[in-house]
């Protein structure tokens, strides 16, 4: 039985939306796999990119490191995801079903993203005999494997209103402009922020309580730095994204544009004349070996805090304590169990945000990782 790992640590150096907790949470989870879950240093695999000797964590490099992880595995393989990073959401496409009502992402450190889609995919090339155990602290992680179940949490609530697609891009536009109003209100010293109130509340206590959450307005102005494009509309994400990253884009941007290729196609305006999306979903025909522990709901955020002079993410680091817990049964601790305890210790530590358990039945109460 083979053991493997791909770690993932994000600090967006030099960047406006730089973060300081990711890539410690990648070496920390490294040293919890090596100490106590008997993993080899060689079969484990780390991107981070505040240091240049790593893999840098590009949309590309994470696919590729996520598909090395799991095409040679075997049955009796164990496999573990720890990504650490910011996470955005972006609306789905016309016609498009989601538990959550919107396209979970992580964002690699060159702006292009990888949603909930892509891990399905991934999970379902996951053989039998597998298991994947996913660990995501970044913001709206609640749903980043599409159509995994719900165990505990609040994101795929079936019942829930859910915000018509339509009004998307006028609730951006209206968001864009209410927050250089408040900016401005702030600056004048009659206005404090709901973030802001909690930040208070939790600074009492660390030195730094940042979220990990890119709206939209920001990833694209990371995204326009980082390509010299300066005129990228919310509306016209996925053919920038496939515009700037070609084929190391998205399977899911790729299949949208084969799409809208095709209806143009159909309408006699253009030729499409070659196959874009590669990708593939088992659409419920294969049994779910994937297990996620996400940091958040799908509609909150996660932090980045810093106590003490070290910078963590709260959710990683409530891990890394549940696990130092315990004596010699502490690799024991089951998914629920984990998430549970995570979830109380946030709590008690004044973090608002709720971690979140997704995968088949039979995983619930199997030990964490292995």
């Amino acid at each position: 039985m083979a053991k493997k790992a791909v770690l993932i640590g994000i600090n967006y150096p030099g960047t406006k939306i730089e973060l300081k907790g990711c890539v410690n949470d990648v070496h920390r989870m490294h040293k919890c796999l090596v100490d106590q879950y008997g993993f080899s240093e060689k079969d484990i695999t780390v991107l981070i990119d505040t240091d240049d000797s790593y893999t840098q964590p590009t949309g590309k490099n994470i696919r590729n490191a996520l598909s090395e992880l799991i095409t040679p595995a075997k049955p009796g393989d164990v496999l573990f995801v720890h990504y650490s990073g910011h996470g955005t959401r972006v609306p789905l496409e016309e016609g498009e079903e989601d538990d959550t009502g919107f396209d979970e992402c992580i964002v690699p450190c060159d702006m292009n993203p990888i949603p909930d889609d892509d891990f399905r995919d991934l999970v379902d090339q996951v053989p039998s005999g597998c298991k994947l155990t996913f660990v995501s602290d970044s913001c709206h992680s609640g749903g980043l494997i599409d159509g995994a179940k719900e165990h505990i949490g609040e994101s795929t609530n079936k019942n829930r209103n859910q915000e018509p697609k339509a009004y998307f891009f006028e609730r951006e536009i209206w968001n864009f402009f209410y927050s250089v109003l408040m900016k401005f209100l702030a600056l004048c010293g009659i206005w404090r922020s709901q973030e802001e109130q909690d930040k208070i509340e939790i600074t009492a206590r660390y030195e730094v309580g940042k979220s990990r959450y890119l709206p939209m307005e920001s990833f694209i102005n990371v995204l326009e730095e980082k390509t010299g494009k300066d005129n990228i509309e919310i509306g016209k994400i996925r053919p920038t994204l496939f515009d700037v990253f070609g084929e190391d884009a998205s399977p899911k941007v790729k299949k949208f544009i084969k799409a809208m290729l095709t209806k143009l196609d159909q309408s006699g305006l253009v030729e499409s004349g070659r196959e874009i999306y590669r990708g593939g979903s088992s659409k419920g025909l294969v049994p779910d070996r994937g297990i996620l522990l996400s940091g958040c709901q799908t509609d909150e955020t996660s932090a980045d805090v810093k106590k003490s002079g070290e910078a963590y993410g709260a959710f990683s680091n409530a891990i890394q304590m549940v696990l130092s817990e315990g004596g010699g049964e502490k690799d024991k601790i089951t998914n629920r169990e984990l998430v549970l305890r995570a979830r109380e210790m946030l709590k008690e530590q004044g973090f608002t945000q709720r971690p979140g358990l997704y995968c088949n039945d039979r995983f619930v109460d199997a030990p964490f990782i292995c």
